[in-house]
């Protein structure tokens, strides 16, 4: 193939000025604030949902799961689905459908249908993050990518804090007697500002490939394989991991390894194969996979010990993390303005071993103070860990994406938030057995007891996790040489 021929099938990109490009960002961040805030707030309103619509505890627990499931099933899928249809369109349309699916599950008669519209919520937003991501990739200059980037990372772990405030805020004011309706309510208006603004500033061209096609086969086997371990791991812990969910979860392996036999051998593979051939793609995402896996076991464990073990009240436990959330946000600052260009993999070393200290410390805490824990004595322990977990988000998001290419972006982008989202449902699913299992039965002290194992765990998982740092390329920039 001629130079002029590879010119005319590299991917269009719509050249915007800095500030439009500013303006796109918003328009991301506003999306990913509806999708992180919505996967985490309904875990806290359980209980009032149940209240209000009945039902028995495993439809509840689908209530809660449905989004969460659905948009891990679509994540990767929708990456290629925006080189092939446009991730502007794709991304209106799926934020179009996030705003219709909140509005649905707040007017919601039943929990059959709260779980109806929560699963089509999931499956919206899996359309809409990935084109996001991508097209923020697309319209900043390499020089200013990194600023771009910054906000990404701190909203994937302030969100998971942020997200059961926010509901226990919503559920202590009971804004016009909505209840725990308001928590999908509150997504309208940003739904429909969002939609406004993107209207009139996202590129139309946004770096798609117009060779491209749809590996259907791929699809199917991917689908197939996600939704054979995501169902398991969502109602094993509740239903005693019967025989079934060993046998779903082993038949996703196996489906999972045809579908890497089918990617070798298609010609428009789901999952473009440049990314595997990065280095830093492919260890970054085993870091994230470890990462979230311990992150959503602690948040996890802190809500079940302090609401079900301390008997506090959902809001007294959701401002019991504000120290977490505010170490979080310095540390991304710091990692976003200053540490992640100039230590590179450095500042993992450093954030991961903070966040070791901090869950050991947690684990101290826990043991020296017994049922005499307060908000100030966890302060400084989920403070050290917020500040470890916050030097995390951005240098590893610079790592994993941040020399993708036009083709591989939206792909990279959706595997990344795939793979979060599983080692999430992963890590709750193996340290809440653990938890539980070790709580046998319930009081404040085999609470305190199964806390302090996870809290051990998790630290032991971050650890195994700082020694792959080590593979990673010195600084994000040298990834591609």
């Amino acid at each position: 193939m001629s130079i002029n021929q590879r010119e005319s099938l590299a991917p269009p990109v719509s050249t915007l000025p800095l500030r439009t490009a500013w303006l796109v960002l918003v328009v991301v961040v506003l999306a990913d604030i509806m999708d992180l805030v919505d996967s985490s707030v309904a875990n806290l309103a359980g209980p009032s949902i149940r209240a209000d619509l009945g039902g028995g505890q495993v439809t509840v627990q689908w209530v809660l799961s449905a989004y969460t499931a659905a948009f891990a099933l679509g994540l990767v899928t929708s990456g290629r689905l925006g080189d092939l249809l446009g991730r502007r369109r794709l991304f209106l349309l799926g934020m179009t459908g996030f705003t219709l699916t909140s509005l649905a599950c707040g007017l919601a008669p039943d929990p059959v249908f709260l779980i109806f519209a929560r699963t089509l919520q999931g499956l919206c937003g899996s359309v809409m993050i990935p084109q996001g991501l991508a097209l923020v990739k697309i319209v900043f200059p390499p020089q200013h990518l990194r600023k771009a980037l910054t906000p990404v990372g701190p909203l994937m772990g302030l969100t998971m804090v942020g997200g059961p405030i926010l509901a226990g805020w919503l559920l202590h004011l009971d804004p016009f007697g909505s209840g725990w309706r308001s928590i999908f309510l509150i997504n309208v208006p940003f739904g429909v500002v969002a939609l406004a603004l993107g209207l009139g500033v996202l590129p139309r061209r946004g770096g798609e490939d117009p060779t491209a096609r749809l590996d259907l086969t791929g699809v199917g086997l991917l689908t197939a394989a996600s939704a054979l371990l995501i169902v398991p791991l969502i109602q094993g812990r509740e239903l005693g991991w019967p025989v079934w969910t060993y046998v779903m979860m082993a038949a996703a392996v196996g489906l999972l390894a045809l579908f890497v036999v089918s990617q070798r051998r298609s010609r428009h593979p789901v999952i473009t194969p440049s990314l595997f051939r990065k280095r830093s793609f492919v260890v970054g995402l085993v870091i994230v996979a470890g990462f979230y896996a311990s992150l959503s076991a602690f948040v996890l464990v802190v809500n079940l010990l302090l609401q079900q073990g301390m008997h506090w009240a959902p809001l007294r436990t959701g401002l019991t993390l504000i120290p977490w959330a505010l170490g979080t946000a310095v540390a991304v600052l710091l990692a976003g303005a200053v540490l992640a260009e100039k230590l590179g993999r450095a500042t993992l070393h450093l954030g991961l071993s903070v966040a070791v200290v901090g869950l050991l410390s947690l684990w101290w805490s826990v043991a020296h103070w017994g049922t005499g824990i307060t908000v100030w004595k966890l302060a400084p322990a989920l403070l050290l860990t917020g500040l470890g977990s916050g030097l995390v988000f951005v240098p590893l998001v610079d790592f994993i994406i941040g020399d993708a290419t036009a083709e591989e972006v939206g792909t990279g982008a959706g595997l990344l938030n795939a793979v979060q989202q599983f080692a999430g449902a992963i890590g709750v699913a193996a340290l809440g057995t653990v938890f539980f299992a070790r709580v046998g039965h319930p009081s404040a002290g085999s609470y305190l007891a199964a806390a302090e194992l996870v809290f051990g765990i998790a630290a032991g998982l971050n650890f195994l996790t700082l020694l792959l740092v080590g593979l990673l390329p010195r600084h994000a920039q040298q990834a591609h040489g």
